[in-house]
């Protein structure tokens, strides 16, 4: 993944909860945050996108979106977006093929499943920040610090 830093981000097309594509073209003059997490209703992931929810206008102000990207469906999205109200986008990567290039993407013989990784684009869409790893409960506000901190420099 650090072979990604100061590098533009590698493009994506994927559907949303709602069956509308978004691009990462999208996002070209704000901040971006995506995060990859592995399942829709486990307790590190939903601990990490409640405290995210939680702090989304923090990250908001901040001209920042975040977007959540894994491999579960349309579906589990759904389910865990209107579970928990989460006001962020969730994206399906069924097969994986985002995740890969972000190399967040973890194989067990046929199945495919994201790792928990992070990254800040910057308005350029150039990777700035890689969290090779992420604690659920503390991800949220280094998001904060770090997106403040890019954008001081």
């Amino acid at each position: 993944m650090d072979n990604l830093l100061n590098k533009k981000a590698p493009k994506f097309n994927l559907q949303d909860t709602n069956g509308n594509y978004v691009s990462i073209d999208k996002f070209i003059g704000q901040w971006l945050v995506i995060f990859f997490y592995p399942k829709d209703n486990t307790p590190g992931c939903t601990k990490e996108a409640c405290l995210i929810r939680d702090d989304y206008a923090k990250i908001k102000s901040l001209n920042t979106e975040i977007i959540g990207i894994n491999t579960d469906n349309l579906s589990s999205h759904l389910n865990f977006k209107e579970k928990y109200h989460l006001p962020f986008t969730l994206l399906s990567d069924p097969d994986g093929l985002i995740c890969k290039k972000y190399d967040a993407l973890m194989k067990f013989w046929f199945i495919k499943i994201s790792k928990r990784r992070s990254v800040i684009i910057n308005p350029e869409g150039m990777i700035k920040k890689i969290y090779p790893q992420v604690s659920p409960s503390q991800h949220s506000l280094e998001i904060i610090k770090d997106i403040a901190l890019l954008q001081s420099n």
